[in-house]
């Protein structure tokens, strides 16, 4: 039963003791609970010991308390009883002194009925009265089945709890079906909502496509009026330049005419000619055709002097955190600055609410608008607004928010390509992917940090 002690026989000086004594032994271990007994009796025993009467391997427990010689000398008081007789004898007297009643009726051989059966089993193995081992088997078949009646009503309530958590999970699990056939009624509902919903957008769309046929052929329609028009006006022009040139004819002889005399002539035909005149005025004025401002020259691309794109900037000897380079890539004509709000704000001061960092930054944009002369424009991600921003724009500057759905970074690449090719743009943002997402289609990209090193010289 478990590393109880196995009684040895007794040898050496042990003292004259009972023969019964001599000639009983244990044939199995001691029972572990009445081990335990036995140990906290020689424990609390041991203190009445003076350090000679101790066995030599205890003598280095004689200052422990007892709870302490019971942690860590059990083993050692356990053997030291069981093979030293002069030992277990004085922890006997001890036991006497301390349980007088018990003792006494264990040794008349007649242990009290009432008593603990383990409580008689120890102090018998330490007194060894006749018939000590029998008592020791007897307090361990009582613990024995002591602990079976325990096992067993342990196991009783775990099985009474095992089926009343089987119970409360058939419950859960009962719950959690009709849960889930409501929410599967839902979803169905939901569904069914939904291919309704979507039935109508399909309508929705076909209409709207039906629609956009509609005024894609009223437009064709309007082109090829508008081009039959223009084709009418060139025809009358082409006449109209064929009656001047007749004009300037009959001008010319009527100045021969004139030479030779002839002024009814003449006057009849300067009639003619302010007739055509006054005929081609009022039909500029009716197609209300502008003055021609293009030249054939100016459809020839090249390089004109003195201009500068993004690129030629980039190549200057100017590092990429010198805000120099913005100010040459502002002074380009035509620059165009883009600006990713954001980006730029939670760089240089992040710990600020966003509207005081919007305000902060469209201050110095302003100035820096002013300064220069560029166009400029600022976009902020409105994914996150609850409600429209009251911002009234400063002057010089355009704000953009995004719309839902869409994000600052892909308005930022829309505004890049609605610009014409070959106009300076120039980029703020240091998002990666926005720098080369804007770099392909032609803009400048810079770090925020560039520009908030600009507008720090303007503060």
């Amino acid at each position: 039963m478990g590393d109880g002690i196995v009684e040895q026989p007794a040898h050496g000086d042990a003292p004259a003791g009972s023969a019964g004594e001599a000639a009983e032994t244990l044939d199995r271990p001691l029972p572990e609970s009445v081990r335990r007994k036995v140990i906290g009796l020689v424990a609390d025993a041991f203190g009445g010991l003076t350090l000679g009467e101790l066995p030599a391997p205890l003598r280095q427990y004689a200052r422990f308390t007892a709870s302490r010689r019971a942690k860590f000398a059990g083993n050692a008081m356990a053997t030291a009883l069981a093979g030293d007789p002069v030992f277990r004898q004085r922890i006997g007297e001890r036991i006497r002194e301390a349980q007088p009643e018990l003792t006494g009726a264990l040794e008349s051989g007649a242990p009290p009925a009432a008593a603990d059966p383990v409580d008689v089993a120890a102090a018998a193995y330490v007194l060894r009265p006749a018939g000590w081992s029998k008592l020791v088997a007897a307090a361990g078949e009582e613990a024995e089945r002591a602990d079976a009646e325990r096992a067993d009503e342990a196991g009783r309530r775990e099985l009474e709890r095992l089926r009343e958590e089987v119970v409360a999970a058939r419950e859960r699990a009962r719950a959690e079906t009709e849960q889930l056939r409501h929410d599967l009624e839902a979803a169905r509902k939901e569904a069914e909502s939904l291919h309704r919903k979507l039935r109508s957008a399909q309508s929705d769309v076909k209409r709207g496509e039906a629609a956009l046929r509609r005024v894609q052929a009223e437009t064709d329609a309007a082109r090829a009026e508008a081009a039959a028009q223009v084709s009418a006006a060139e025809s009358e022009t082409r006449r109209l330049k064929a009656r001047l040139g007749e004009a300037e004819a009959a001008l010319e002889a009527s100045r021969r005419a004139t030479r030779e005399g002839r002024s009814v002539e003449d006057m009849r035909l300067r009639l003619l000619l302010d007739t055509v005149l006054d005929a081609a005025r009022g039909l500029r004025r009716e197609l209300a055709l502008p003055p021609v401002s293009v030249r054939p020259a100016d459809t020839v691309d090249a390089v004109e002097p003195g201009r500068m794109s993004p690129k030629d900037i980039a190549a200057r000897a100017l590092s990429e955190t010198d805000p120099a380079l913005l100010d040459q890539l502002l002074e380009l004509p035509q620059a165009h600055l883009v600006v990713d709000g954001y980006n730029v704000t939670k760089t240089g001061y992040p710990t600020m609410p966003l509207e005081k960092q919007r305000l902060r930054l469209l201050g110095g944009l302003s100035a820096l608008a002013a300064r220069s002369g560029a166009e400029v424009t600022c976009v902020f991600d409105g994914a996150e607004l609850a409600a429209p921003v009251l911002l009234a724009p400063p002057r010089g500057v355009r704000v953009l928010f995004s719309k839902p759905g869409v994000t600052a970074d892909e308005l930022i690449r829309q505004l890049v390509r609605a610009e014409p090719p070959g106009r300076p743009v120039v980029v703020v943002s240091t998002d990666r992917e926005v720098a080369d997402g804007v770099a392909v289609v032609g803009a400048r990209p810079v770090a925020s940090a560039l520009l908030l090193k600009r507008l720090s010289r303007l503060s």
